[in-house]
């Protein structure tokens, strides 16, 4: 069986024996692969290998780094079809979606292209006699990367290409449960010409994670994945004086007022809470439905939910795939027997779900409840798969309350024909990202992406402007230049004059 290892400084590492996991392929079942885990020394070499190429990286003008990343670009784009079926072969999502992902992470390469633009400084001509002033954005150094399994080609897009093009070397440490997308990373920015040691990369598992944590030359710390991990590496990470981004969970909420367009909505909802069999981020895992909204949304989800075409993502016109992990199915069938026993009415139950030729695959089926309580543990936990719940209210207030209260700001939509009742609600709504007649509002590789509240730990959200900002310092300098005598020393705190 094959075994997926590192990449560090410019070549794949075969470590003989350290510890190894299997990959599996969720629509079969069956291991598809193993993977090596990483003891420390493994990312000692790579943390080494980036420390030693930093210095000449960094001296690259950006010009030259954003031509580097621009074959990058072009290599991705000839090899999107081999990205897509590496996601579906180990995460389980359709071919389709798994497309999307990999067409939203060259996006933020785009961006990366244009990194001289981003790291132009000020100038301001004399600030007093004879004194300029200017300021720059220099590379941290040693930047890592720690990411999920549900968006394997996609979320280290969010992150490497902006660290490097900004003068950064990289360390990447991606999920072990679909882990072979990182080495095609690594191949395709070897062909495009990236000096070895710029991008590495470190299979593992939480042994590999601490030791990121706790390296000395990390300079600083990306993640994706669960708020209780996030919170974990935040604090670890900031311990050791590291800089932090910790993107965690979510319950996104959609609002549906009496006057939306309720098959537009109904569209949104499908494919916002059941596309990636829910495991999705900005998945929306509660649809509140607003006066008599309710009935007819729910309505026309059930006769949705229940002819959803469940199967094996390889397969022409599969809308939804299994989840990740037989783990993964369990935990989600728990839930949702816990929303039968505290009062949820079980519209949709997917539970037991079978799909043919798949006997042994980890399917749920699309799950939909009614009538569901803030009380409930299908509300307050991120589920993480395909389950939806209706929550209704009488009025948007009440909404903006239950969401304002809600521990997790990721994202939020509202669906309105009433731009009153939206913008009111843009406003008043503590949610990162919004979208209005929008279910899923991620930004583009130009804006930013993050959360509020425990959605996110740390000062900057991820890619775009705040991704440049994020690894680089700024510096500012003061300068002038002897033409006249000296008038001796001051002692009084300096003043521009």
């Amino acid at each position: 069986m094959t075994i997926i290892s590192h990449f560090i400084d410019g070549q794949q590492v075969h470590a003989e024996g350290t510890r190894q996991a299997d990959v599996f392929n969720p629509a079969r079942g069956e291991p598809c692969a193993k993977v090596a885990l990483a003891e420390p020394r493994e990312v000692d070499a790579a943390v080494a290998a980036a420390l030693a190429a930093f210095p000449a990286w960094a001296a690259t003008p950006p010009l030259a780094r954003a031509r580097v990343l621009f074959k990058y670009l072009q290599l991705c784009q000839q090899h999107t079809g081999e990205f897509a079926a590496l996601v579906t072969r180990e995460h389980g999502k359709t071919l389709a979606d798994a497309q999307g992902e990999v067409a939203r992470g060259i996006e933020i390469v785009e961006f990366a292209v244009g990194i001289p633009h981003m790291l132009k400084g000020e100038f301001t001509d004399q600030i007093a006699r004879g004194i300029d002033a200017w300021s720059m954005r220099q590379p941290l150094g040693v930047v890592a990367g720690i990411t999920p399994f549900n968006f394997p080609v996609m979320v280290p897009m969010w992150m490497f290409p902006v660290a490097i093009a900004c003068g950064n070397t990289f360390v990447l440490k991606p999920s072990e449960r679909d882990p072979s997308a990182s080495l095609l990373h690594a191949r395709l920015l070897k062909e495009a010409g990236l000096p070895d040691g710029v991008f590495n990369v470190v299979q593992g598992d939480k042994v590999a994670v601490d030791a990121l944590l706790d390296h000395p030359d990390v300079q600083a710390l990306s993640f994706v994945g669960s708020t209780p991990i996030a919170e974990y590496i935040y604090a670890r990470g900031s311990a050791t004086g590291k800089r932090v981004q910790a993107l965690g969970g979510a319950k996104n909420h959609m609002v549906v007022m009496p006057d939306a367009d309720m098959d537009m909505a109904v569209d949104a909802l499908i494919g916002a809470a059941y596309g990636s069999a829910g495991e999705r981020c900005m998945a929306i895992s509660v649809a509140v439905a607003i006066g008599d909204a309710g009935d007819r949304m729910v309505a026309a989800l059930a006769e949705r939910t229940a002819r959803l075409k469940i199967d094996d993502g390889t397969v022409d016109g599969a809308e939804m795939g299994p989840v990740i992990t037989g783990a993964a199915k369990e935990r989600i069938e728990r839930l949702i027997g816990q929303g039968v026993e505290q009062g949820a009415t079980l519209v949709v139950d997917g539970r037991g779900h079978q799909v043919e030729g798949c006997p042994n695959g980890f399917f749920v089926g699309g799950t939909l409840f009614d009538h569901v309580t803030p009380n409930m543990s299908i509300y307050q936990e991120e589920i993480f798969g395909p389950v939806l719940c209706v929550v209704r209210l009488p009025d948007v207030g009440s909404a903006v309350e239950l969401i304002n209260a809600n521990e997790y700001g990721n994202g939020v939509a509202i669906f309105t024909r009433d731009g009153g009742v939206a913008r009111e609600f843009v406003r008043q709504i503590e949610v990162g990202m919004v979208g209005v007649n929008v279910p899923l509002p991620v930004p583009m590789a130009f804006n930013s992406f993050g959360g509020w509240k425990r959605s996110l730990f740390g000062d900057h959200h991820a890619y775009g402007p705040e991704g440049v900002r994020f690894y680089t310092r700024h510096k500012a300098v003061m300068e002038r230049w002897p033409n006249t005598a000296s008038s001796g020393p001051e002692f009084a705190f300096p003043q521009m004059k």
